[in-house]
């Protein structure tokens, strides 16, 4: 991990503060190389501040580019040393503030550069010193190692502040991760709690009705044909509504994942739909044009379930009226549904409260791009409009079937 270059992630407060005070440094040390080079170097006037400027200006990008800022000064440092008139009596190769310059660009490629980079400015900037500065001691030898150790000695605290940095963000990282773990948890938990308690109070009151529908005819004696028929639609519809909540049961207690082997409702079974509607009474007729396997899946389940909620509605609000479906392709899907006035003055079912079927089919219209419009007729009906965006024009006019 520490053969890669590390970033070390900090508040954008604390990196404005890194770079303030990196210029504050790098306009300190031009304000003392500038006017003292004259005193360690044979140098013009004009070529003093572009001397210093190399001396002081690399440490500006000890945040942006170490690497680039320790080549430049090391660079600059071995051309003055080796150019550059030193004043005599003057034992040192480059200024003071220079040595500076270089142990804080050599400190920070160690931090945050690549391990090769770390090496090479760690084998050069030893070389550099042990080659230029052998005049500053009694003996070659003094000067060869003592630099190159104290080099060392910098790097290798670079490094473990590397180490530091890079074991603080995995300890961050994998505290994050354990957060979301048990945030996670959390969720699926009550998703399993939600799925439980609507298994025991929907799931097992639906199975009831179907087992009282389905052994109505032989609990009951006299029951006439049209009565059987009748109590054997309901069983049909509560089988398919417990399929239904079987369905989202299993949803819920997934981990956001939709079963394999429960697929949603699409455009094609808006059919059975209406067909088992027309068996459990309701005098409903449909118009829909051919195609309705090729809506999106998404699409598809939008119009089912707008629909579905439809038909519930008028069946509810307005029992024994006519109603009719129809669905057209152009380049777009126009969904109409609508319903006659009640059979029978106040005819209307106003038990419970408001429930928020319109509002939860604008919601399925607009997932999907559409938009929904529901109201009262002015011969006392009520009509759905919704208007769903096609991926393609589809064949329209060929009627699919006319329910008589």
């Amino acid at each position: 991990m520490l053969g890669k270059s590390v970033a070390i992630s900090r508040p954008k407060s604390a990196r404005l503060w890194v770079d303030a005070l990196t210029v504050l440094v790098a306009i300190v040390f031009i304000a003392v190389a500038w006017p003292t080079l004259h005193l360690t170097h044979q140098v013009p006037a004009a070529a003093q501040p572009f001397i210093a400027g190399f001396a002081a200006f690399p440490v500006l990008l000890v945040r942006v580019n170490p690497a680039l800022g320790w080549a430049v000064s090391a660079g600059s440092a071995l051309l003055i040393a080796l150019a550059v008139p030193h004043q005599p009596g003057n034992t040192l190769p480059f200024q003071v503030v220079h040595i500076l310059a270089l142990f804080t660009l050599v400190f920070a490629v160690a931090v945050r550069s690549p391990m090769q980079i770390v090496g090479v400015a760690w084998l050069s900037t030893s070389l550099l010193f042990a080659t230029t500065m052998a005049q500053t001691g009694d003996s070659f030898a003094e000067a060869g190692f003592g630099w190159p150790i104290a080099i060392t000695g910098l790097v290798v605290f670079g490094l473990l502040v590397r180490w530091l940095a890079v074991s603080r963000q995995a300890l961050l990282k994998q505290e994050e991760e354990t957060e979301l773990e048990r945030a996670r948890r959390a969720i699926l938990e009550e998703k399993a709690r939600i799925a439980r308690d609507l298994h025991d109070v929907v799931a097992h009151h639906m199975s009831m009705v179907v087992v009282q529908a389905q052994t109505a005819p032989y609990r009951i004696d006299g029951l006439s044909a049209d009565a059987c028929a009748e109590f054997d639609s309901i069983g049909s519809g509560a089988r398919a509504a417990l399929n239904e909540i079987r369905g989202l049961l299993g949803v819920l207690r997934s981990d956001g994942q939709l079963p394999e082997h429960a697929p949603q409702p699409t455009a094609s079974d808006v059919v059975t739909l209406c067909e088992g509607a027309r068996r459990a009474g309701v005098p409903i007729t449909w118009v829909m044009d051919e195609g309705l396997a090729a809506v999106p899946d998404t699409t598809g389940l939008a119009v089912y379930r707008i629909v579905q909620e439809s038909l519930a509605n008028a069946s509810r609000h307005a029992p024994g009226a006519a109603i009719t479906v129809r669905i057209a392709f152009g380049t777009t899907l126009t969904l109409t549904i609508r319903n006659d006035r009640p059979v029978g003055a106040g005819h209307v079912d106003t038990v419970g409260t408001p429930g928020s079927g319109i509002a939860g089919m604008q919601s399925r219209a607009a997932a999907v791009g559409g938009t929904l419009i529901a109201g009262p007729r002015p011969d006392g009906g009520f009509e759905v409009n919704a208007t769903l965006p096609v991926t393609q024009v589809l064949a329209a006019d060929v009627p699919l079937g006319l329910g008589a």
